[in-house]
């Protein structure tokens, strides 16, 4: 770790964020990711935003699905679904923009719609089928899932390295 959270911010907020895509509903899941790794990990503690330090605003602004592997004969075998979010953190006392940044990650899924046995590691951890006892659902909403994780992970990696 290289910095750490300045003494006056022990509290964060996190509205819902705003979806700027045709997605449905996508802004609920993320938020709700969201907040669930800043709970686990508990750099922060998660309050509503009138008794907040600092505030965590996001827009997701593109969803972008597409082929990712074909198969020998050119067939698509594996989709890959890549989630992009704009974020701010805001430091509430100071009145000012923490960090402004545009994250990026994705999920993978095959295309015979059973992700526990597809042969694609689908959340990058170097399990697959059978020895990953995690990989299980319906394949599009766990890809959006493993995205919208990674996002909040780097997130919260940002923050513990903003000084």
């Amino acid at each position: 770790m290289t910095g750490s959270i300045p003494s006056h911010i022990k509290s964060v907020s996190i509205p819902e964020f705003q979806n700027e895509t045709a997605e449905y509903g996508i802004e609920q899941r993320i938020t709700n990711l969201i907040i669930e790794k800043f709970n686990e990990n508990g750099v922060l503690k998660v309050v509503d935003k009138e008794n907040s330090d600092s505030v965590i605003e996001g827009s997701i602004s593109k969803i972008d699905e597409r082929p990712f592997t074909y198969n020998k004969d050119e067939v698509i075998s594996e989709f890959r679904y890549i989630i992009l979010i704009k974020l701010d953190w805001y430091d509430v006392s100071k009145d000012k923009s923490i960090i402004s940044k545009t994250y990026s990650a994705f999920g993978s899924y095959g295309v015979n719609g059973d992700i526990s046995n597809d042969g694609i590691d689908n959340d990058n951890d170097g399990k697959i089928d059978e020895n990953d006892n995690d990989e299980f659902g319906e394949p599009r909403i766990y890809a959006s899932n493993v995205a919208a994780t990674k996002i909040a992970e780097d997130i919260i990696n940002d923050i513990m390295s903003t000084w």
